[in-house]
């Protein structure tokens, strides 16, 4: 019932657009006999989980600290970023004032910090750390230098964080006499192992990212934009508690390049839908790809997303404990060489390693990929992603991040059933 022709005139609007969303619906094919999906309508629930705990970071420092011993290497020095999380549960944003931890071969971690942001520093760390202060006018490398003295070390080796800056490095080098060599000697064998707390935060992350991409998927309506869709599920995992990562949606030709398009792409019946999105949750981070058909796929899409699901199980069943990270690629790859694609890195084709590691960065150590012949072990986690790309046409991606345990890899996603059931 209305009171005036304007109100006729927005009424008759209102249905006029309802009923070109349902035929817009209709026509993409997304109804439910046709794409497996949960309703994304309602509220989505706050992730409930466990942070890393103190004793936990004490027996990472303490890994560290024998792993030193065995290379003889005196201390390592962390700049600020993820490894300087991982050992202390420090946060900071790296800036032009260096902001250093030190781990020492034996005792106290020591921190050098800015005078004037300590009051911050110790809102964040426990008490009883041990920190140095220096003013804006003072050399924070002659500090470092300093407190490694008063370490009683006076000469050797110390390591250099893998993620330190040029600047850090180059002062550090310029104030002392000490031999500088990589960390990664030291840092790589402790965060490639993931301990069941660790492992626990990642399948939070990834239950959330499942969730997040159903709602992605519910969200595609014809015409619209990729931009859209990554909002949507950046929205999800917001609503979940989750810091969104990142949500790279392609439509149609612009999913036969891997990392996407810069190309203008609005979405129409029949195209090929690629979803790659990851978020953490407590420091640990998801990795999950999908890739479904906006409205009935055609045969030829139905042929590669088969061959890609066959991939990917070749490269899961690859991951033996005690075999090279190396076979999982291998497996996957000749899959596709075999049904002729490649070879090697050619396109069409898979043009990029199997899978990566994965943890508190998105791609970690660990990859699986030609020439990595380190063995898989108990706690290590990565992607296994064998993409098809066929240029000028469309490409098909699904990855699933494993763990390795004592019964061999577990998915943290469950793979995609079919091209019409993302999961």
């Amino acid at each position: 019932k209305v009171n005036s022709s304007r109100e006729n005139f927005y009424c008759k609007c209102f249905i006029l657009n309802f009923a070109m969303q349902r035929r817009n619906f209709i026509k993409g094919g997304l109804l439910a006999s046709t794409l497996s999906l949960k309703s994304s309508s309602a509220a989505l629930a706050p992730i409930e989980f466990t942070p890393i705990s103190a004793e936990e970071r004490k027996s990472r420092v303490a890994k560290a600290q024998k792993l030193m011993v065995e290379k003889n290497i005196q201390a390592i020095i962390l700049d600020a970023g993820i490894n300087m999380n991982y050992y202390t549960g420090i946060s900071w944003h790296p800036s032009e004032r260096s902001m250093l931890a030190v781990i020492p071969s034996k005792g106290e971690i020591h921190f050098i910090c800015p005078a004037f942001e300590e009051d911050r520093f110790l809102e964040m760390a426990p008490a009883g750390t041990k920190v140095q202060t220096w003013e804006e006018d003072e050399n924070p490398f002659a500090l470092t230098t300093s407190v490694l003295k008063n370490l009683g070390i006076q000469k050797g080796q110390i390591g250099i964080d893998e993620f330190c800056r040029f600047f850090i490095f180059d002062g550090l080098r310029k104030t002392s006499n000490f031999q500088f060599v990589n960390a990664d000697a030291i840092t790589i064998p402790c965060r490639i192992i993931k301990s069941a707390a660790e492992i626990a935060l990642m399948q939070k992350a990834n239950d959330a990212t499942v969730k997040a991409i159903q709602a992605g998927i519910a969200a595609l309506t014809l015409g619209c934009t990729p931009r859209q869709i990554s909002q949507k599920i950046a929205q999800a995992h917001a609503e979940q508690g989750a810091v969104h990562g990142f949500a790279s949606v392609t439509f149609g030709v612009a999913t036969s390049f891997p990392h996407g398009s810069s190309r203008k792409q609005i979405l129409k019946n029949g195209d090929v839908v690629m979803l790659d999105c990851g978020c953490s949750v407590g420091g640990y981070e998801s990795d999950i790809t999908r890739t479904i058909v906006f409205g009935e796929p055609s045969e030829k899409q139905k042929q590669i997303w088969d061959l890609e699901k066959k991939a990917q199980q070749a490269g899961f069943e690859a991951a033996k404990l005690g075999a090279p990270a190396e076979n999982v690629d291998h497996a996957a790859r000749k899959v596709l060489v075999d049904a002729g694609f490649g070879p090697d890195y050619k396109m069409p084709g898979l043009p990029h390693r199997t899978g990566h590691g994965i943890g508190m960065s998105g791609h970690e150590w660990g990859n699986m990929v030609r020439g990595n012949k380190a063995p898989l072990e108990i706690g290590m986690c990565f992607s296994i992603e064998p993409t098809i790309a066929i240029p000028g046409e469309f490409g098909v991606r699904l990855e699933d991040c494993a763990y390795m345990t004592a019964e061999g890899p577990k998915w943290f996603s469950k793979p995609s059933p079919s091209i019409s059931e993302p999961f």
